[in-house]
């Protein structure tokens, strides 16, 4: 079974804001975001999968997830990479 850390952003109230996350399986997590139904911050918002990564087992996925949500600078620089690549 493999586990994904993702990160998540959307556009509200004129600031985007990201979400760290861990799943089984990605398209359904994502759903469950968009559906109102996955974490309490996510509800009532629309959410873009912007990046994910792939673990082969749990405690790294989550070890990883931890370090991603603790480290602001290395989500920023996700995000950056991610509207450079809209812009080409």
């Amino acid at each position: 079974m493999h586990f994904f850390v993702y990160l998540l952003l959307n556009n509200y109230k004129g600031r985007q804001t990201s979400y760290v996350g861990y799943t089984s399986n990605l398209k359904k997590r994502l759903l469950l975001h968009n559906s109102s139904r996955g974490a309490k911050f996510t509800r009532g918002r629309h959410w873009k999968l912007i990046y994910y990564i792939r673990f082969n087992n749990k405690s790294d996925a989550l070890k990883y997830e931890y370090q991603l949500k603790k480290n602001y600078l290395l989500r920023k620089k996700i995000k950056l990479k991610y509207f450079l690549s809209l812009k080409d």
